[in-house]
């Protein structure tokens, strides 16, 4: 490949990332300059997290073509890559040494990613109309996952005592689970799919996507970066670097390919999710710590998933962005 193809490439990435992180970046500087307050911010996160998010995920899934599930070979993928992850990080954990009340915080930082926001905004930055469709299902897997996993990690290492029972029905009721699950029953069920689906969830996109990466942005506080130490450099370079890589190694061994593959890579490379940060102080764990995760998950996948997005694309392996 010349260099002239190679940097047109590179662009492509960055045509990727940039929209998304754009976002992301306008918010911290509204908070900055005063313009957008913190119940402002929080008002905005969950009317979109309870309303616009799921039924844009519901126009999506009901899209979706179940009867040709031969690419969900990128679904496993994803749920055995964050095993893998899981696995992986615990016994690296383990082997540096690190508090156990710290365990937990690191190795939930590993695996958890904020795919049902900044993954999926990357994914339609990507691959337009299509990024939702193949992003719905993966979305509703890995959220799910994740929130079993992270219980029973923090739960492990910390006693939060949070039971299977809550457990099974904080899931049951999650908004993104019933607004996906919604779209599945409708594209397998007998009754059509009305036309104001597409147009509907297009617009979804372009009005709560901005908003909720606009409200990541503001609700980011540097001044926790103060006095970071080496265990949140060590958790973000598992989550920016390590998983994705572990992901994608066994997504290509598996066969997965083109667009399924780039999803799979933005949803799983995003930075860490703030329901993580939310989940360690209900479980009276280190809060300062699991902040500064979030924070520098945020600010350095900037890079990470230019740079990753990029050499996928160098090599052919993920689809033409568009």
């Amino acid at each position: 490949m010349t260099g002239p193809e190679s940097l047109a490439l590179f662009y492509s990435a960055l045509a990727v990332s940039i929209p998304t992180f754009a976002w992301v970046v306008l918010g911290l500087v509204l908070r900055r300059l005063g313009l957008v307050s913190a119940e402002l911010i929080g008002t905005v996160s969950r009317l979109a997290f309870n309303y616009g998010l799921p039924l844009m995920l519901f126009t999506s899934a009901a899209q979706v073509d179940y009867a040709d599930l031969g690419g969900a070979r990128y679904l496993l993928a994803g749920a055995l890559g964050t095993g893998l992850t899981l696995g992986l990080a615990w016994f690296y954990s383990r082997w540096r040494g690190h508090p156990r009340a710290l365990q937990g915080i690191f190795v939930q930082a590993a695996f958890r990613s904020n795919l049902a926001i900044v993954g999926l905004g990357l994914a339609v930055s990507a691959y337009g109309e299509r990024g939702p469709l193949l992003a719905a299902l993966p979305v509703a897997l890995l959220t799910a996952l994740y929130n079993v996993l992270a219980v029973w990690v923090l739960n492990s290492t910390l006693g939060s005592g949070t039971s299977l029972l809550d457990l099974l029905k904080g899931i049951a009721r999650n908004p993104l689970i019933i607004g996906i699950s919604g779209g599945v029953l409708l594209s397998v069920s007998p009754l059509p799919v009305p036309a104001l689906v597409v147009p509907a969830g297009a617009a979804l996109s372009a009005l709560f996507l901005p908003l909720m990466l606009v409200c990541i942005g503001g609700a980011m506080q540097l001044s926790r970066l103060r006095g970071t130490g080496s265990l949140a450099w060590e958790a973000t370079a598992w989550r920016l670097c390590v998983g994705p890589l572990l992901t994608v190694v066994l997504a290509l061994a598996m066969g997965v390919r083109g667009e399924p593959l780039g999803v799979l890579f933005l949803l799983i490379s995003s930075p860490v999710a703030a329901a993580s940060f939310v989940m360690v102080v209900a479980a009276r764990g280190d809060g300062v710590l699991a902040a500064n995760i979030v924070v520098l998950t945020t600010l350095l996948s900037i890079v990470t998933v230019t740079l990753g997005f990029f050499l996928l694309s160098l090599f052919a392996l993920v689809g033409q962005p568009g």
